[in-house]
C-alpha cells in the first residue's frame, strides 16, 4: 500500500513539474483552445464588438489575415472611421484632429511588418518565427493563480534604434489560458506606461475558443476601456479594398 502511494506521489510530482515547463504549458494553452492544427488552418479573422468609454457603447470590427493585414474600425455618430489598418505594405489610419485618413510614418509601418506573425497567435509554432518564451514562475492576477511567461519577439524600431519587444503573459493554472497581458509602450503619447489588457469570457466559435470580454488599462489604474466582443467570424471572406488607404 506504501508502495503504491509513493508511486503515485512520485506520478503526480513529475506531472506537475512537467506541466510548469513553458513547452507544456503553451502546448497545454493551444490544446485547451482547439488545437494547434486547427489554429493554423486560419486564414483571416473578423470581430465584432462593443467599446464602452464615457457612459457610450461604441461599436468596433477588427480583421486580421494570415499575410499580415488588418483593420481596426468604428462607427461614431453614424460615421465609420478606421483607428488603424495595415494592407501588408503601408499603415494608415484616421487623423482625429483633421478627420481625414493619412499615411503612418515608415517606422509604424516596419514595426506592423515585424509583428505579422502575431496571427492567428503569437505562440502558435513560436520558435520558427524566431520568439523566445520563458517561464518566470507564478503570480496572482485578481485572485487566480498564474504561470507567467516572459515572451521575447523581434526587436521594434523605435527613433531609428531597435528595442526590447517583450510581452508578460500569465496564464490561468486551471485553465491554461492567458487573462492577462503586460506590456511597456515604447512609441506614442503612453510611451513609458506599462499597460495592462485582461481577458476572460473565453467562448467557443468553431471549435476555437477566444475571449469576449477585454478591458485595456494602465498597470495601477482600477478602471480601464472594456471592450466586449459580440461575434467572431473564422476564415471570412475580405474585401483586400478595406485595408487599403483612402484619400
Amino acid at each position: 500500500m506504501k508502495k503504491t502511494l509513493l508511486i503515485l506521489a512520485l506520478f503526480c510530482f513529475s506531472s506537475i513539474v512537467k506541466a510548469q515547463t513553458v513547452d507544456e504549458i503553451i502546448a497545454q494553452y493551444l490544446e485547451n483552445t482547439g488545437g494547434a492544427s486547427e489554429w493554423a488552418k486560419l486564414s483571416s479573422i473578423k470581430m465584432e464588438g462593443k467599446v464602452s468609454t464615457q457612459g457610450m457603447d461604441i461599436p468596433i470590427e477588427i480583421a486580421q489575415t494570415k499575410e499580415g493585414k488588418m483593420y481596426m474600425k468604428f462607427q461614431l455618430q453614424g460615421q465609420e472611421m478606421v483607428q488603424q489598418a495595415f494592407d501588408g505594405k503601408e499603415a494608415w489610419g484616421v487623423n482625429f484632429m483633421t478627420m481625414k485618413p493619412e499615411k503612418s510614418d515608415s517606422e509604424t509601418t516596419e514595426n506592423m511588418k515585424r509583428e505579422i506573425g502575431d496571427f492567428p497567435d503569437p505562440f502558435l509554432n513560436l520558435k520558427s518565427k524566431g520568439y523566445k518564451a520563458e517561464l518566470l514562475g507564478k503570480e496572482n492576477v485578481e485572485g487566480t493563480e498564474c504561470f507567467k511567461v516572459k515572451l521575447t519577439k523581434k526587436p521594434l524600431l523605435v527613433d531609428g534604434a531597435e528595442v526590447e519587444n517583450i510581452s508578460f503573459y500569465f496564464f490561468d493554472t486551471e485553465n491554461f489560458v492567458p487573462i492577462m497581458v503586460e506590456k511597456e509602450m515604447k512609441t506614442g503619447p503612453a510611451k513609458g506606461i506599462t499597460t495592462q489588457t485582461l481577458m476572460s469570457d473565453y467562448q467557443e466559435v468553431e471549435g476555437l475558443y477566444f475571449p469576449f470580454s477585454i478591458t485595456e488599462k494602465a498597470k495601477g489604474t482600477p478602471q480601464g476601456q472594456a471592450i466586449n466582443i459580440t461575434k467572431v467570424e473564422l476564415n471570412p471572406t475580405l474585401d483586400p479594398s478595406a485595408f487599403a488607404f483612402k484619400d
